[in-house]
């Protein structure tokens, strides 16, 4: 589903993002990605969603190598993935409804599929009652759900986070990892980029550990 065949990103300047980064997420699978700050973790999402491209090396995604995917083609590229960030990236002059229901009026959905959508997408993570809501009413964890269901709405097969729970407490860190636990268990793949070890440690996902760009260590995924 996801595979980085020796992959490096050199930024103008000569920052070297990523050097020789490989690794492989297979389909319906979640995992982590971990390491200090600037060790590459959002540089590896960016990558897959084609925010950046890579300066060596490949990145394949549901079978397609992005270094000869055209610029054309990168939005529908994008409708197969789901982003969430820590800090939302909510409009606070537009009710909850109208943020989750953003990436489909972008993809020319008919109005009844959105208001569909919309709302089961809100219902996936508890706020069906907030849809005429505005974000700044909203706390912390409840503005990140949003951003959650907004990620989700057009059901994509991939799911990318990055720092979803940096701005959180442990209580609303472990529920919101619950929910993307639950869309894994529907088929979708997860990555999910994190600082917090204490959190996932414990959960019984692979962990690809970064620093410097450079894959520097791994843990398999934990059976029962």
């Amino acid at each position: 589903m996801i595979h980085f065949d020796h992959a490096g990103k050199r930024y103008p300047g000569g920052f070297e993002a990523l050097n020789g980064l490989s690794f492989e997420i297979a389909q319906g699978e979640m995992a982590f990605l971990t390491g200090h700050s600037g060790a590459g973790k959002s540089t590896v999402l960016k990558l897959i969603a084609l925010i950046e491209r890579a300066s060596s090396g490949q990145v394949i995604v549901n079978g397609l190598n992005l270094a000869a995917l055209r610029e054309r083609r990168i939005p529908h590229l994008r409708r197969s993935i789901g982003m969430v960030f820590q800090n939302h990236r909510l409009l606070y002059d537009r009710t909850v409804f109208d943020n989750v229901a953003l990436p489909l009026i972008i993809s020319g959905h008919g109005h009844g599929e959105i208001g569909r959508r919309v709302r089961a997408a809100l219902d996936k993570v508890g706020l069906l009652n907030k849809e005429r809501a505005y974000p700044i009413t909203l706390s912390g964890g409840e503005q990140q759900r949003v951003g959650i269901a907004r990620a989700v709405v057009h059901k994509p097969p991939i799911l990318l986070a990055d720092e979803p729970t940096g701005n959180l407490d442990p209580d609303l860190s472990r529920e919101v990892m619950e929910l993307f636990r639950r869309f894994n268990q529907f088929g979708v793949t997860v990555l999910i980029a994190s600082h917090d070890l204490d959190l996932i440690t414990r959960l019984p996902y692979r962990i690809l550990s970064l620093k410097a760009g450079r894959l520097t260590g791994e843990r398999a995924a934990l059976t029962a």
